[in-house]
């Protein structure tokens, strides 16, 4: 303890910090449990290898430390890309990225007018109880999502979306994308949440709305077809019963922040 200073308590902060930030994002995907498993196996190699130098038991847990992590990368590569994102879309970062983007009040009232479309439409829809799940694009990329259902590729309409989620309609149960001001594709398919603090009476579009929500920043709405109450997910938290004044509200925050 007598070298204890100031670099040794900056070094503890930033890796608390970042355990921290995985402990969330670990928490909001349903897999605590698995960063509480990562943590232990950590605390062992650490006491085995660099505390009490068992050498043999050290070495095999070396090994694995090495293979471990990359198991560790492609297992949870929605996760990582989630921690960079948080990472580098804090507050405290922002000024930087408006530094470099010269044409943002434009971008954003372009952005902001695709609101109003996607607002109509679910108010449409609720009215009727039309099922819906619509997913737009922060940070983080879709393409993989956008490959599982039918690539449109239009601009944003009201009529378009409600016909795209008609009942009748061949692609009304799956998820529609929407990525810088289009509608990429429909009949998606996206990750379940598997959160059991989700009431049960919430469907399998809740579920997956907060699923996307949790594997990415997307923002999601989903319009429930048994009771037509609007819902949003983002960052993993799932807000329902929302007034078309909070959905217009909370889309257009979504949508300049794109």
């Amino acid at each position: 303890m007598d070298h204890f200073g100031i670099k040794d308590a900056f070094d503890i902060a930033i890796v608390a910090l970042l355990l921290y930030y995985l402990y969330r994002i670990m928490k909001e995907s349903g897999t605590l449990n698995i960063f509480f498993g990562v943590l232990a196996f950590i605390v062992v190699w650490v006491l085995t290898s660099q505390i009490l130098e068992l050498k043999l038991l050290g070495s095999i847990l070396d090994q694995f430390m090495g293979i471990g992590l990359l198991v560790l990368v492609i297992l949870f590569q929605d996760q990582i890309k989630r921690f960079l994102v948080e990472l580098g879309d804090h507050k405290r970062w922002r000024f930087l990225k408006n530094l470099f983007r010269h044409d943002k009040g434009d971008s954003s009232s372009d952005r902001r007018k695709y609101v109003l479309p996607i607002v109509y439409a679910c108010m449409n829809m609720s009215k009727t109880k039309t099922g819906a799940l619509i997913v737009i694009r922060q940070e983080i990329p879709l393409e993989s999502y956008e490959k599982s259902g039918d690539i449109i590729d239009a601009d944003i309409n009201s009529r378009l979306i409600e016909n795209i989620f008609f009942k009748n309609s061949p692609l009304h149960d799956g998820a529609m994308i929407i990525d810088h001001d289009r509608i990429r594709s429909a009949g998606c398919i996206l990750p379940v949440s598997h959160d059991r603090n989700v009431p049960r009476a919430l469907g399998l579009r809740h579920r997956s709305a907060l699923g996307i929500s949790q594997a990415t920043d997307a923002f999601a709405i989903v319009v429930s077809e048994e009771t037509g109450n609007i819902s949003v997910a983002h960052r993993g938290s799932l807000t329902t019963r929302l007034s078309s004044t909070e959905l217009e509200h909370r889309l257009s925050l979504a949508m300049a922040n794109d």
